[in-house]
């Protein structure tokens, strides 16, 4: 029987490099967690999508871009998360399988989730999905963060550029949604409640859920 985790106990995530992190082991529990968390990353933004009341700020950009270019929404997450890959270069950040994984992975399911999740009929459907949406997100979150096996594109744009400014997390990411939200929404990706609400959730979610699904680690060895 696994123990069950303690609100109390503090969660951290083993810090390793790209090459470390696959050579720490339990890959045949870590990579099917890690697919599973993207897959269901993609159903969630598909179910936000189709909740037509708002969606979490990086696919405002999304849904802005692809109603200008010949692309799918699920082709532009995939272009816009590999142009992300690009900045990471010139923050010297370096890319787990996780995180290249995330890049593709979460693209390719949105499109064919959106094409068997229906159009909901009425408000209380529509938050109904809103609210699956936000709750399958924060488990997806979780699943693939605990893997271990690196942070998605995004997120660790974020704690790159916190780590060359010296900035705060919360700071820097705050930063990053807002201008990416400002330039969706001038491009007419929806924001409504279903944003809000994954803005607010989306964190305190995780955080709960984390300790579930997070694979323990050997920690790497003391530098001398």
């Amino acid at each position: 029987m696994t123990a069950r985790p303690h609100a109390d106990r503090p969660v951290e995530l083993t810090k390793l490099g790209p090459l470390a992190q696959l050579r720490a082991g339990r890959l045949g529990r870590r990579l099917p967690q890690l697919f599973a968390g993207l897959v269901l990353f993609g159903v969630s933004m598909a179910l936000l999508i189709r909740g037509t009341l708002g969606v979490m700020p990086w696919d405002v950009l999304h849904q802005g871009i692809a109603l200008h270019v010949p692309l799918t929404f699920g082709q532009v997450v995939i272009a816009t998360s590999m142009l992300v890959l690009a900045l990471w270069a010139v923050i010297r950040q370096a890319p787990g399988l996780g995180t290249v994984a995330n890049a593709i992975v979460v693209g390719l399911v949105v499109d064919p989730s959106l094409a068997v999740i229906p159009e909901p009929e009425g408000l209380p459907a529509r938050l109904g999905l809103v609210v699956a949406g936000v709750l399958l997100n924060g488990l997806a979150s979780a699943m693939y963060i605990g893997a271990q096996l690196g942070p998605g594109p995004r997120d660790g744009l974020m704690t790159g550029f916190a780590r060359l400014t010296g900035r705060s997390l919360r700071l820097i990411r705050t930063s990053i949604e807002v201008l990416v939200l400002a330039a969706g929404w001038l491009l007419g990706g929806v924001v409504g409640v279903g944003t809000v609400a994954y803005a607010l959730a989306i964190g305190p979610l995780t955080q709960a859920l984390l300790p579930w699904w997070i694979v323990r680690l050997p920690a790497p060895p003391p530098h001398r």
